[in-house]
């Protein structure tokens, strides 16, 4: 874990509301389902704001974000050239070498951009890998699974594009010896309660507002199975059979 400051390289408007910030990676530790703090403030706003790793490249870093409040209103304002202060990288991440065989990633609206450093270091390990990216209307990233995934399995609830309901409906636990999650907690608890049913692994990522990212301030905790934990420090990601009952 490191606190640099970094430049940005490039910041994409993907949709109406989704930018990918791509900014130097400084030797910068990064693993699949891990996440950083970022800003790019000094008095205006307080805490830092967690962002998960899209990608982590040889030389650059890339996070998706939304634009949802204060904090990444200002991150969509940076430019090319301009610093961005980086804590990281935080937490834990998906068990990527206690892995084989065939793999299922399953993602929901922001849930996808942690997935696609999963898949590549999934495949880097020698593991199949296929994807379930749901989406609400407008489809974003997919191009960046293609060549790291043996299938790519996409459903829109209001679009016209792919599967027309839930990403959910097209899973089949039973086909996999694990499956990723990430996405918001009513669709991760239904991927769980399906592996559970099949007898299959699953691990989630869990979603949580963070102030410090490093597991001081204990705001972020969560009952699991196993008594109160920390999103940041002792997930984001956490075993399905710990979380959901």
């Amino acid at each position: 874990m490191n606190y640099f400051d970094s430049k940005v390289i490039s910041n994409k408007q993907l949709t109406g509301d989704i930018f990918v910030l791509e900014v130097e990676r400084q030797n910068a530790d990064a693993a699949a389902g891990q996440f950083f703090m970022l800003k790019c403030w000094d008095k205006e706003l307080t805490l830092m704001r967690p962002i998960s790793i899209f990608k982590a490249e040889e030389k650059t870093l890339h996070f998706m974000y939304r634009v949802i409040g204060q904090g990444t209103k200002k991150l969509a304002e940076l430019k090319k050239g301009d610093l961005v202060s980086l804590l990281g990288a935080l937490g834990t991440g998906y068990p990527i070498k206690e892995m084989k065989g065939h793999v299922a990633l399953l993602g929901g609206g922001l849930g996808i951009p942690p997935l696609c450093q999963t898949a590549k270091e999934l495949t880097a390990h020698g593991v199949e890998v296929d994807v379930y990216l749901g989406y609400r209307d407008v489809l974003f990233s997919l191009e960046d699974f293609e060549g790291c995934c043996a299938n790519i399995f996409v459903s829109t609830e209001k679009g016209d594009e792919g599967y027309h309901g839930f990403i959910t409906d097209l899973l089949k636990p039973e086909q996999y010896d694990a499956v990723f999650t990430c996405g918001p907690e009513i669709m991760m608890r239904k991927v769980a309660a399906m592996c559970k049913d099949k007898d299959v692994a699953c691990w989630c990522s869990m979603e949580h507002r963070m102030a410090c990212g490093i597991g001081a301030c204990l705001g972020c905790s969560i009952k699991t199975a196993d008594g109160m934990k920390r999103v940041c420090k002792d997930g984001p990601v956490f075993k399905a059979e710990t979380l959901f009952q």
